[in-house]
């Protein structure tokens, strides 16, 4: 079943009883909804959400957890699981598994996941290869843009930009309307080489797009690229067969043509670096929300993994994610194909 398809919920304790049948449970202190009146409307419409039943999902898949997975180390608090049941559209089984993968992902990749913090990532941040624009799109997605160029090989390995990846992806996914609106990427890959791109092969590709499709709790409405060169075919040959057809089908290559990409994103809320109104890029601001949220990141990355945590095998990881084996992801296969894009 696909995210997009509408899902029925399934409660494991009140499956044989309506909704008519249950009264609707007090909210605790412990959560308060931070949506607005037309973000309640379009979660109910798009996600089947249906507020005045959501604590009463939210402890239904508590109750699965602490069934099913009784020694899993997480969270179980209201908004917390409520970023799992809204990205699966409030189906228990579905909204169960993805945060399975969650955890699993994040065990299963330990140079990318451990000791996750903004403080170990400050050349990453300083690089300028990943910010967050500061105007969100039509829908209301914030926009992440991402700038391969900037980083430099030699400094520092590709997992340390991944990782930069997941921090700013953990805390977009905080804020309620993220939840419900999604993200849209913009990838600008001017001046990416040929050396550079190698670097991104099929075992990374595979891992980075197992758990952006399984293994976390966001909704990417728009993949824009611009700038691409040539390459970038080679570069699109190596993910495209991870990717699903509905992820596939929101991937939108402008190369230079930058009015083809203002028809999705208007000029108003771009950076005058593509073609828009809204000033130069500046990464400090996004930065500095990330570094001011060390804390939060050390509480949630930097604790010791309980050994009870072993039940997360490997047959529980999304497809992709299965094995550490390198997938023929030797630097000379690698270049051979991005060869074939001259």
């Amino acid at each position: 079943m696909s995210e997009e398809s509408d899902s029925l919920r399934t409660s494991p304790s009140a499956a044989s009883l309506s909704e008519n049948d249950l009264p609707p449970p007090a909210e605790p202190a412990g959560y308060v909804c931070s949506l607005t009146e037309e973000l309640v409307t379009k979660a109910r419409e798009e996600l089947q959400e249906k507020p005045e039943w959501r604590l009463r999902d939210v402890q239904a898949l508590r109750d699965m957890v602490r069934k099913e997975y009784p020694n899993l180390s997480t969270s179980l608090e209201d908004a917390f699981l409520l970023r799992f049941l809204r990205a699966r559209k409030f189906d228990y089984d579905r909204a169960l598994q993805l945060l399975i993968n969650y955890h699993s992902c994040r065990r299963s990749w330990p140079e990318v996941f451990s000791n996750l913090r903004p403080s170990a990532l400050k050349e990453v941040l300083a690089s300028g290869f990943l910010t967050v624009l500061p105007h969100t799109d039509p829908r209301g997605c914030h926009i992440l843009c991402i700038r391969p160029d900037r980083w430099i090989p030699n400094n520092y390995p590709i997992t340390e930009n991944i990782r930069a990846i997941y921090l700013t992806l953990e805390k977009l996914i905080q804020s309620e309307e993220t939840q419900v609106n999604g993200i849209v990427i913009l990838a600008d890959y001017k001046g990416v080489s040929l050396s550079k791109a190698s670097h991104f092969g099929p075992f990374i590709a595979k891992k980075v797009i197992g758990i952006l499709q399984d293994g976390f709790p966001i909704r990417i409405k728009a993949v824009h690229v611009v700038n691409e060169p040539r390459i970038f075919k080679g570069i699109f040959a190596i993910i495209k067969p991870f990717l699903k057809e509905k992820i596939a089908n929101r991937f939108f290559l402008h190369g230079s043509d930058l009015n083809s990409l203002h028809t999705n994103l208007p000029r108003n809320i771009l950076p005058k670096e593509y073609g828009g109104t809204a000033g130069e890029l500046d990464i400090t601001a996004w930065n500095a929300v990330l570094l001011a949220s060390e804390e939060d990141f050390v509480r949630e990355f930097c604790q010791p993994v309980p050994a009870c945590d072993s039940i997360l095998g490997q047959a529980l990881l999304p497809e992709g994610l299965t094995s550490d084996a390198p997938c023929d992801d030797s630097m000379r296969a690698v270049k051979s194909q991005l060869y074939s894009c001259y």
